[in-house]
């Protein structure tokens, strides 16, 4: 049960969700597209008309233009409002567990950078390095702060201290989830001759072991990799795609799955 002051702290961090999932709106279209996040202000993709900031209020603007845009009446994406609606939830969820504190901002962070990178990987089929390479140096710097998730630090050097134990879990579970999956990838590619494993996704993969250690990374890469295979191919199947061919966005099942592990999952 919620105290009323952790309530507080919850709804504020659910409104500044919905702030933030607003702005990574413009880094999942832009960075993609090597467009500044900054200037020019946010555009509509159709008809290049600025938006007024009254057609930029989160969910709101959204629900009261009808999804369409103001100047040429094309449709806006139900992306942008999943993606703030997502975000407010995850930060909300986040401080109600944690709290309003370093452990709720490292897993704040942690939830906007895998909403980023589910997206663009989703839309575009790339997860972007600002976001990757980006990620993992934030996850390092919280590791040397604040305790990754995992007892193998502990069991292998219990006299080293808490932050030492913490880089080990950091850089165990990056190596883990990094090194076989890539050269499992490399070996299978060549042996199929097609492009098993992307470098986005060889670059996500430490990103989330930094943050997540190595028991909670391992999970969430098992995880990950039945629910794509999954749900894969459930929709190649419906929509009679060719195996063989079709790129699955397996990143964003990473993404997704990482992105609820904090949440659920006892550490």
């Amino acid at each position: 049960m919620l105290s009323e002051a952790n309530l507080f702290c919850a709804l504020a961090a659910a409104i500044a969700g919905l702030l933030i999932g607003s702005f990574l709106n413009v880094c999942i279209y832009r960075i993609p597209r090597d467009l500044s996040v900054i200037r020019p202000r946010s555009f509509c993709p159709e008809c290049g008309k600025p938006v007024a900031w009254y057609d930029n209020i989160p969910l709101l603007s959204f629900s009261l233009l009808k999804g369409r845009c103001r100047h040429c009446g094309k449709s806006i994406g139900v992306r942008y409002p999943l993606v703030e609606l997502t975000t407010a939830l995850l930060f909300g969820l986040t401080v109600a567990r944690f709290g309003w504190n370093q452990n709720g901002l490292k897993w704040c962070v942690f939830e906007a950078i895998m909403t980023v990178l589910f997206w663009t990987d989703l839309e575009e089929r790339l997860l972007v390095d600002e976001f990757t390479l980006g990620g993992s140096a934030l996850g390092l710097i919280f590791a040397f702060f604040i305790k990754v998730p995992g007892d193998l630090g502990d069991m292998l050097l219990p006299s080293a201290g808490v932050r030492w134990q913490s880089l080990f879990e950091a850089f165990a579970g990056a190596f883990a989830l990094t090194v076989p999956l890539a050269a499992i990838g490399f070996i299978w590619g060549r042996v199929t001759k097609r492009e098993v494993l992307g470098m986005g996704d060889v670059k996500l993969l430490p990103c989330i072991g930094l943050f997540l250690g190595l028991e909670l990374g391992i999970q969430t890469l098992l995880l990950g990799s039945l629910l794509g295979a999954f749900l894969g191919g459930i929709y190649i199947f419906i929509m009679k795609k060719k195996a063989r061919e079709y790129e699955l966005p397996l990143g964003s099942f990473y993404c997704a799955v990482a992105a609820i592990t904090p949440l659920f999952i006892k550490f």
